[in-house]
């Protein structure tokens, strides 16, 4: 099983519409896909229409068992949602011992799953931190611009001082430029850039497509909403990309070679 988070400090770069979108293609992939919102903003319930009696906040309080707050929402593809009661996690998690590991506990006795993709919010909290301790990979979406990259190499140093503070081994695996527009010069420059500052791990890029903005709205991934769009071409594309990495050791190889 592969655990991966979807992660960028910086707010605006499409991090929830990859997340919506990866997972919803890899279950149509046959693979079975969990998502998980850690986002006290709730976007993935917005973005998929979900209704659920439980959230995130129920089973990292030991209100209800992990299990009650999952949602099936087609074959191979479940959800658990969260709302703004998770600020209030916070609180609760800084007050337990080993609150860095809770999230951990709690998800880590689920089975049957070939993806659990977590979506974080863009902060660098007791949240962030047990996502951290939980996943075992990092994608993280970037705008392909100036500012955007910016946070992308800053990522990298969060990464390696969280790592060092809380004895974690948790990778970037894969970069994901987001909101590209090839006609714009310093979406290009970015792109190249990022290829050069993370070789091996830049996937193929996610274009600017109205289609990706107009599907939440009516609470469909892209695949459902437009599957013909480029939107959907471009993260059917990725989810090809993730398939073909294969088991973390094979990515830990190619990130070491």
């Amino acid at each position: 099983m592969r655990t991966i988070c979807i992660m960028n400090h910086k707010g605006g770069v499409a991090k929830t519409t990859t997340a919506v979108n990866l997972a919803a293609g890899l279950s149509r992939q046959d693979k079975h896909v969990l998502l998980v919102d850690m986002d006290p903003q709730s976007n993935i319930a917005l973005s998929l229409d979900v209704k659920a009696n439980f959230t995130m906040y129920d089973a990292l309080t030991g209100n209800v068992p992990i299990e009650n707050c999952i949602v099936t929402l087609a074959k191979n593809f479940d959800v658990i949602t969260s709302k703004e009661t998770l600020v209030k996690a916070e609180y609760y998690l800084s007050n337990q011992s080993n609150s860095h590991l809770l999230l951990k506990d709690v998800l880590g006795s689920l089975k049957g799953y070939d993806f659990i993709l977590v979506d974080c919010p863009p902060s660098l909290g007791i949240l962030n931190q047990n996502i951290l301790a939980f996943c075992k990979e990092i994608f993280v979406p970037t705008s392909t611009d100036f500012l955007g990259f910016d946070a992308l190499k800053k990522m990298r140093l969060i990464v390696s001082k969280i790592n060092e503070s809380y004895g974690h081994d948790i990778k970037i695996t894969k970069v994901i430029p987001t909101l590209f527009d090839r006609r714009s010069k310093i979406c290009k420059e970015t792109l190249r850039e990022m290829h050069e500052a993370f070789p091996k791990l830049v996937s193929s890029p996610i274009r600017t497509n109205s289609k990706l903005k107009e599907a939440p709205k009516y609470g469909k991934s892209i695949f459902k909403y437009a599957k013909s769009s480029p939107g959907a071409k471009d993260y059917g594309k990725l989810v090809e990309e993730v398939l073909a990495m294969g088991s973390l050791r094979i990515v830990e190889e190619v990130i070491q070679s």
